[in-house]
């Protein structure tokens, strides 16, 4: 068995999408400064490195990421290396899907968490609405990809996302997939279990297991 940590690391230097909250990692308390332990603190954005979105992060009033269906994160999954050229996944890329339940896209995205210092990139590949409707429509419990957003930069509307948040879909975003060939895997995804804010997303520890 093998175990792929496919979790970005949050750190005061992580890349945050454009217009997000950065992340803010500090000591609150440290043995060495005289206190009675090491205590750290941490401020970000719920969109943070590796995370899910929860459909009441376009949706008002729908299902928060406490109430998210635990079932829909753990189980077998399958990785889709998607050539560099590809900068939008089209239903063509994304080969035959019976019997698969959740998929990760494995694109040239992967490469950037190379070069965090580069800050937010807005070239990164993305998927169609076409891709979106027609892994719905297979009934995929999950779908994710290596970089911050499954969806274009710039995209009006958000079709993507609604596309698969109406279906109540998972979608994971800003795993790294560098070191993790194409194939299938066991994934187990856990979201923070918080209440307050608007609950629509949270940072995820998510590892692909190999049998």
């Amino acid at each position: 068995m093998r175990i792929y940590d496919i979790t970005v690391p949050i750190s005061n230097g992580v890349p945050i999408y454009d217009g997000d909250s950065e992340a803010r990692v500090e000591s609150f308390a440290a043995l060495e400064r005289g206190d009675s332990a090491n205590v750290s603190k941490m401020c970000f954005g719920v969109h943070t490195a590796t995370h899910v979105d929860a459909p009441n992060h376009f949706i008002e009033g729908t299902r928060t990421v406490d109430e998210l269906d635990l079932e829909k994160l753990m189980g077998p999954c399958r990785v889709i290396e998607v050539p560099d050229e590809v900068m939008l996944i089209e239903p063509e890329n994304i080969g035959e899907l019976d019997g698969v339940e959740r998929v990760l896209f494995k694109t040239r995205n992967s490469a950037f968490w190379s070069t965090p210092e580069a800050g937010f990139r807005t070239d990164f590949t993305a998927i169609s609405q076409a891709t979106a409707d027609k892994l719905a429509e297979t009934g995929i419990k999950l779908v994710g990809i290596d970089y911050l957003s499954i969806e274009a930069f710039g995209s009006t509307g958000h079709p993507v996302h609604l596309a698969l948040l109406e279906r109540e879909v998972v979608i994971l975003e800003g795993v790294d997939l560098r070191e993790v060939p194409s194939g299938d895997y066991d994934i187990i995804c856990m979201p923070l279990k918080y209440i307050g804010g608007t609950g629509d997303g949270s940072p995820a520890r998510t590892v692909l297991i190999q049998r």
